[in-house]
């Protein structure tokens, strides 16, 4: 790894003024720590390296399982109801709402986040490696149990996926400066989504194969889920070299009524995350499409499995590839901003998937530029994430960013298995027109949020 990545400017500490919070007339909330967070935290270099490093690993496995191409193209073999479909957004932000505020007390109180790091990040590989043996010995064959299991041992993935992200953020907060993690963001999710499409390239060509019975092929999918979850193990294993120093014992442990009872005051108090919670809702309900636009593509071009790989590389490299201005953007001109122009850009992914799905002159593989626009939906993610990191103190990062989980995940949580049983009632059109219009309404609400560089510059 290059001892270019980290730009290190030791020796001089930026004094930076505390934000003032923007809340409905409660004053006594703590500011965010932001003297702390310019300043080069210990270790920094070797942490941004072996961060950058577990990214790479994890972005490696994550584009043999995208909730958008691989994971309901295993449901169409297994189950195939558009309901079925919609259980994987369903599942996978239950899993990163609700387990990361039970767990934002105890993360808040661990001494060693990166312990954390390394326990949920295994879980999530065993999961996957499970789903590997269960698929090797019932290959594939369809049966009334299989969904069932499939995504029961899905629901834990990404419980354990939603501890992880929570996390992981919070060890950013802990060892990366703020106006590095922009740029940790664009080198991890490049040379991740690098390595990442060169693996998929070459082993998904040998996996993912259309299936047929007349001459006994089928797909590999064990082998898909094996390769993931050794992945997930070894960025476990990788995460356990961050030198990261002790923090102090937080013995406050609160029962999920209590942390569901918190979120709401920290709604309901500070104005500005509110904000950012609607906005973060409205994008929720965007990623209750992500499972049908394989359907969609597939249906209505008359395209078989093997369409699957030159999706699934497009949306990886258009991840790297967003991340290249988004992270350069985000250090030079702060994290709201990026937010505003990601939201504008997400509009355009569904509207083009219908307009290519209705067009007889359109070549099908034009709709590998709808998987590449939807390689931005994991930035946007990033920066909401960071976004949320630069507007609460450190010791509150945990429980602002669960409740930022929490609001990401509502719609798909409530809305869609309803979706994908609507969609094979009413069709993809109405859906998509209905999503398209609530993250415009998400784009145009981001610019009543505050900036937080330009006030904690403004009270020097």
């Amino acid at each position: 790894m290059s001892s270019e990545l980290p730009d290190d400017h030791s020796g001089t500490q930026h004094q930076r003024s505390p934000l003032p919070r923007s809340n409905g007339g409660s004053g006594d909330q703590e500011a965010p720590d932001t003297s702390c967070e310019v300043s080069d935290p210990p270790h920094h270099a070797h942490n941004f390296r072996f961060a950058v490093l577990y990214m790479v690993f994890m972005r490696t496995g994550w584009i043999f399982k995208t909730e958008s191409i691989v994971m309901p193209a295993v449901l169409d073999v297994i189950g195939g109801a558009g309901w079925l479909r919609g259980c994987l957004p369903m599942l996978n932000r239950l899993g990163q709402s609700l387990p990361p505020m039970l767990a934002s007390d105890r993360v808040r109180g661990a001494r060693l986040k990166k312990l954390g790091l390394f326990s949920t990040t295994s879980t999530m590989g065993a999961c996957f490696l499970l789903l590997a043996a269960i698929w090797a010995m019932t290959e594939g064959a369809k049966s009334w149990w299989l969904p069932i299991v499939f995504l029961v041992i899905y629901a834990v993935f990404f419980a354990a996926t939603g501890i992880n992200m929570m996390v992981l953020n919070t060890i950013s907060g802990k060892l990366i400066r703020v106006d590095r993690r922009g740029r940790l963001s664009l080198v991890g999710t490049v040379l991740g989504a690098t390595i990442a499409v060169c693996c998929g390239w070459y082993f998904l060509n040998l996996w993912l194969v259309d299936e047929s019975v007349a001459d006994g092929t089928r797909s590999n999918f064990e082998m898909i889920f094996f390769f993931t979850g050794m992945t997930f193990v070894a960025a476990a294993f990788i995460g356990l070299f961050l030198k990261e120093a002790p923090d102090e014992n937080h013995t406050q442990r609160r029962g999920g009524k209590d942390l569901l009872l918190a979120a709401y005051e920290t709604f309901k108090t500070d104005r500005n995350f509110r904000r950012l919670a609607i906005i973060a809702a409205l994008f929720g309900m965007y990623l209750t499409l992500f499972p049908h636009y394989q359907r969609l593509g597939r249906d209505r071009l008359d395209l078989g499995l093997s369409a699957l790989i030159p999706w699934l590389l497009a949306q990886n490299i258009g991840a790297a590839l967003f991340s290249i201005p988004t992270g350069w953007i985000a250090d030079r001109f702060g994290n709201r901003l990026v937010i505003q122009l990601i939201l504008l850009v997400l509009c355009i992914a569904p509207a083009l998937a219908l307009f290519l799905s209705w067009s007889d002159d359109v070549r099908p593989a034009w709709f590998i530029v709808v998987f590449g626009l939807l390689g931005l939906t994991p930035v946007a993610m990033r920066f909401l994430n960071n976004y949320t990191l630069e507007i609460a103190s450190h010791g509150e990062h945990p429980h602002y960013l669960s409740t930022l989980a929490f609001a990401i995940a509502a719609p798909p949580i409530l809305l869609s298995p309803l979706i994908g049983a609507l969609i094979d009632w009413v069709g993809f059109e109405l859906i998509f027109a209905i999503v398209i219009g609530c993250v415009f309404s998400g784009w145009l609400m981001a610019f009543t949020l505050v900036e937080p560089r330009k006030l904690s510059s403004g009270a020097k």
